[in-house]
């Protein structure tokens, strides 16, 4: 089946996240993904987390659908190299300290000179310009500089990590959403390509909804608020009777009404004061005490499908156990199953988004460090012999 990006050709020089989760996407579309890894070592991320026969589990999500190709991009060779795959390349993605390509010859003028066509995904902590472009940059500092980390936990607590390297992952999704739209540029305007220039911070910061409009008309600097949703009430976690969490986002004007109704407190929900959310924002602590009392006094099960039956929407909180035995997780194949090079099973999660014409897939599992370096350098015109000799000197 036909994908949107076949045709495509992606060149990635990134590592561990940012970089790389946005050529997955690309290659789950239809690009042809080149990832270029240091001989020996590879990519970092083969070796974070939990490893099963010295590699990561997490690489066969992070990798599927890409070719490995190890290369030392310090090395004149490995630099020529890289020159010779650009001129055949639509979209480079380079995650490294700004500077660093320029610095081996392999920066936005020399390559665009080879290639005026070429699209360049640059993502780093703070952007190719400004202040602090120098600084090394990891997703936990811009989740901090980008607003996150204060608002995460508890109030009066130490800010707390999401759990997850979020700030990584939404500059992919943001330097995935540049590239397609440089990818629409070009082919309306002449094949010119660009630079499309994603800082950690900002991409944080593009989600922080509405704190610096309150911020710069009220001065009002938003606080953590634990399980709450501040200022859209009510929504918030409710302990039920077998000690596990009903979330609960009876927020909008008449599903606040039924969720009254059902929990037998018609007074709040026919109380002029409470009709909208304004209103219920100012008695939020009236209205999370009545949720509550009614939720601790039933399991979770019950709860929630008392909840569905009135069309409120509610559900409980997921652990990865959850998730893998969730029947819709499968309806939507959102759960796949792929395998380790050993052969060992191993779950993966599916293709978002999803498209009904021209859906993305699962070409081929993640690749083993360098599978590919011997067919991508013949392909450019290196032969056995001098692959033989590079690979001596630690070249490939």
């Amino acid at each position: 089946m036909s994908r949107p990006l076949t045709g495509i050709r992606v060149l990635e020089l990134g590592q561990l996240i940012a970089g790389p989760f946005a050529g997955k996407m690309l290659a789950e579309f239809g690009a042809s993904v080149i990832k270029v890894e240091p001989p020996g070592t590879g990519d970092p991320l083969r070796k974070w987390r939990l490893l099963h026969e010295g590699t990561s589990v997490w690489w066969a999500a992070q990798s599927r659908n890409k070719q490995s190709l190890t290369l030392d991009l310090r090395a004149p060779e490995g630099q020529d190299v890289i020159r010779r795959l650009v001129a055949e390349t639509d979209v480079l993605i380079e995650n490294f300290r700004p500077g660093t390509l320029e610095g081996w010859g392999l920066g936005w003028e020399a390559l665009s000179e080879i290639n005026p066509g070429l699209i360049m995904l640059r993502v780093s902590g703070y952007g190719q310009t400004g202040p602090y472009r120098d600084r090394p940059g990891f997703g936990v500092v811009a989740e901090a500089m980008g607003g996150l980390r204060h608002l995460s936990g508890e109030p009066g607590r130490t800010p707390v990590r999401v759990g997850i390297s979020i700030g990584d992952s939404l500059s992919a999704l943001h330097g995935v959403i540049g590239v397609l739209m440089a990818l629409r540029h070009r082919e309306q305007q002449g094949g010119k390509g660009q630079v499309v220039d994603v800082a950690l911070y900002e991409s944080v910061f593009n989600m922080m909804e509405s704190l610096l409009p309150e911020y710069s008309v009220f001065g009002t600097v938003r606080q953590p608020a634990g399980s709450s949703l501040p200022g859209i009430a009510p929504s918030n976690a409710y302990r039920c009777s077998d000690g596990k969490y009903a979330l609960i986002a009876g927020n909008g004007d008449s599903i606040f009404r039924r969720l009254m109704e059902l929990i037998d407190r018609a007074d709040l929900g026919n109380d002029p004061t409470l009709a909208q959310n304004d209103g219920r924002v100012a008695q939020v602590e009236r209205i999370d005490a009545a949720i509550a009392a009614w939720c601790e006094r039933r399991p979770l099960d019950a709860v929630l499908a008392a909840l569905n039956e009135a069309r409120i929407p509610a559900g409980r909180i997921y652990d990865v156990a959850d998730i893998d035995a969730d029947p819709h997780y499968h309806a939507r194949e959102m759960i796949v199953e792929d395998h380790l090079p050993d052969g060992t099973p191993v779950r993966v999660p599916g293709v978002v988004p999803k498209l009904n014409a021209t859906p993305g897939t699962i070409e081929h599992s993640a690749p083993e460090l360098g599978e590919h370096t011997d067919a991508v350098l013949a392909s450019i015109g290196v032969d056995a012999a001098t692959r033989d000799a590079w690979r001596a000197r630690g070249v490939i």
